[in-house]
């Protein structure tokens, strides 16, 4: 949140924008629908020229690449689990979710420059399986080496085998705990409440 305290604090300047009547109308629909102000939309699309800009660089940047596959399709799996080991710490943290019987949605969370986050998330998205995806980056974020270690270590988690069943699972039977796993029992006795 600091970035857009810092953001609302810089100066506004005010410029002239012309444009074709009915392209104005358009926008206008778009803004309204937006519940928003042209200045704040034009705000938006001029920050998001900017990234575009910046990505082609290689800026730092932090990514969400969110991605659908089906989990049937061979080696895919195995390819992306790989492929994640292989980028090392810039996988900052992975979430996996299952969506059907033959279906997942992966979100991996990626820092480091941004074209190379941009090169990645196009590999990934292009093998055969992968049903839909996109990635959204963030520039101008942390440094890249600033824990990335720590959260990598911390935050990635997942099976390479992805051996896993779609159907309702049973609850797990209940196992009989110890009696070092018991809670202990209040000892001192309870006060009475008085009637009067």
């Amino acid at each position: 949140m600091l970035f857009l305290v810092d953001a609302m604090a810089e100066k506004l300047v005010r410029f002239g924008v012309a444009m074709e009547e009915e392209l104005l109308r358009d926008f206008d629909r778009v803004v309204e629908s937006r519940g928003g102000t042209r200045s704040e939309a034009l705000r938006d699309l001029a920050r998001a020229a900017v990234i575009r800009a910046q990505v082609r660089r290689g800026a730092d940047a932090v990514a969400a690449l969110t991605l659908v596959y089906d989990h049937h399709v061979r080696d895919l799996t195995e390819r992306l689990t790989e492929l994640q080991h292989d980028l090392g710490d810039r996988v900052r943290s992975t979430v996996h979710v299952h969506l059907d019987h033959d279906h997942c949605l992966e979100v991996i969370v990626m820092q480091g420059r941004s074209d190379e986050l941009q090169g990645i998330a196009d590999r990934i998205l292009a093998l055969r399986g992968v049903k839909h995806g996109g990635i959204e980056l963030y520039v101008g974020g942390p440094s890249h080496t600033h824990g990335a270690a720590h959260a990598h270590a911390a935050a990635h988690a997942h099976t390479p085998s992805h051996a896993h069943s779609h159907a309702p699972s049973a609850k797990p039977a209940r196992s009989a705990r110890t009696t070092a796993e018991k809670p202990a029992r209040r000892t001192a006795p309870r006060a009475r409440k008085r009637t009067t």
